[in-house]
């Protein structure tokens, strides 16, 4: 109902447009406004004072926002269509219509005319969008500026910049209306709470979440969450020390007995070990991997004979001196990089055994090509295919599998893939046919139905 609401408004604002100037071509362009022409330009006004009491409104007042500015741009690019053709039959149709220096100075007001009112249908679309959405990101931003200085080519960008902000909109309150209607529920409301373990090469930032749009997710799904705040870089039996005193931790300050470890690529590798060989396992009921290297990575091998000392030192003291500033005491960027290698893990793997008292279960996923993820984790997509076979643009699809149980992403719409990135929201992207952080919520509400 609410799109044929949509429609039927953006029908009636578009002919109020069209109707504002079809008595003017029709006519000759004649010198004044005919009455119901005025009626026509009032209501644009209201429209643009009042947008949300026409389209109605959503969970949301940036999804409001950003949906009129939809309607509004849909409207110009309608507009401006017709509009145009109709002024190119006017002044084609016949001698009479610019045969004097009156029509000439005439038809010059009706396209004055034209422009300034579909120049503020324009602008009061593209400043709502601007700045109320999140998924246009800086790249169809800039794109949008660049591209519309550029004819035709402009309205071409437009209609992408209206398709990726509406779908943003149905989509986001559609998910606000889903947790609403299961908020009783409590779905994610584990009897362990969840420690969200990060990867290689990151930390868990307070401004900038590893984890991105998930732990709000799974909250407001009735879960609790931590995260293992350990090192960005350091060995895998270094990073199970910093693991296992941070979940002696959480356990000692909030009595939960256990936690339910979900660990993120060399995470998984981490946490492996801490339940292994540090007795860790007594407080943890459940380990998810989410694309670890349990094999590890061949091209990684490649790499590190390929590249010679100096410049793994050169690029290594560079990472350290950088990550020191960011909270690392002792960053060992090598280290990390080589306990990823494929010899390594095999070696790992001969030593560490799994748990006993733990559930342990794995998830992968498989980028279907190079441009379809997002820089920076798709550049080496190719480069790991040659090494490893199909992957997400890091991990090779032979190294994801461990525990009792395993789950394999792909996406089937169009050429996506989901990367190594996608799996933890590291963009914030909606991506169509991989809905993250609806994953997440089912993945933990699976947990709490296993008694974890």
């Amino acid at each position: 109902m609410k799109k044929i609401r949509s429609f039927v408004i953006d029908l009636v604002l578009t002919i109020s447009v069209v109707l504002i100037f079809l008595p003017l071509i029709l006519a000759k362009a004649p010198k004044t406004l005919g009455g119901f022409q005025i009626v026509s330009i009032v209501i644009l006004v209201l429209a643009e004072f009042i947008p949300t009491f026409l389209y109605g409104k959503l969970e949301r007042k940036h999804l409001s926002i950003s949906r009129n500015g939809c309607e509004f741009l849909k409207i110009f690019l309608a507009s401006t269509v017709i509009t145009s053709i109709m002024l190119i039959i006017g002044l084609v149709g016949g001698d009479e219509f610019i045969r004097t220096k009156d029509n000439l100075l005439q038809w010059a007001k009706i396209i004055g005319l034209l422009v300034l009112v579909e120049n503020i249908i324009f602008w009061s679309g593209i400043i709502r969008i601007y700045v109320s959405s999140i998924q246009l990101g800086a790249k169809w931003r800039i794109i949008g500026i660049v591209c519309g200085l550029i004819p035709i080519v402009h309205l071409f960008v437009l209609a992408k910049l209206i398709s990726i902000v509406s779908y943003e909109v149905e989509f986001e309150n559609n998910k606000i209306l889903l947790n609403q209607s299961r908020q009783y529920n409590q779905i994610c409301k584990t009897k362990y709470p969840i420690l969200l373990v990060h990867g290689v090469f990151f930390r868990d930032f307070k401004l900038f979440n590893y984890w991105g749009r998930i732990p709000e997710e799974l909250e407001k799904n009735g879960a609790k969450c931590y995260t293992g705040n350990h090192q960005s870089a350091a060995p895998v039996a270094g990073s199970a020390k910093e693991l296992d005193a941070r979940i002696r931790e959480i356990v000692a300050k909030t009595g939960c007995k256990k936690v339910n470890v979900i660990a993120h690529s060399k995470g998984g590798l981490d946490t492996r070990y801490a339940l292994s060989e540090l007795g860790t396992d007594q407080f943890v009921a459940s380990l998810t991997t989410i694309n670890t290297p349990h094999r590890g990575c061949e091209f990684a091998d490649y790499l590190l004979n390929k590249i010679g000392p100096k410049q793994q030192q050169f690029v290594a003291a560079r990472y350290n001196g950088a990550f020191k500033k960011f909270g690392d005491e002792n960053p060992d960027f090598l280290a990390a990089v080589n306990d990823l290698t494929a010899s390594a893990c095999a070696r790992l793997n001969s030593k560490i055994h799994d748990a006993k008292g733990v559930w342990y279960q794995s998830v992968g996923s498989k980028l279907n090509k190079m441009v379809s993820g997002r820089f920076p984790l798709n550049m080496t997509y190719q480069f790991v295919k040659y090494f490893d076979g199909p992957n997400d643009g890091l991990v090779g699809e032979e190294s994801f599998r461990w525990g009792s149980n395993y789950i394999f992403l792909e996406n089937q719409y169009s050429s996506r893939g989901i990367s190594h990135g996608d799996m933890i929201d590291l963009n914030r992207e909606n991506i169509k046919g991989f809905d993250v952080r609806e994953f997440y919520v089912q993945l933990v509400a699976d947990l709490k139905n296993k008694g974890f």
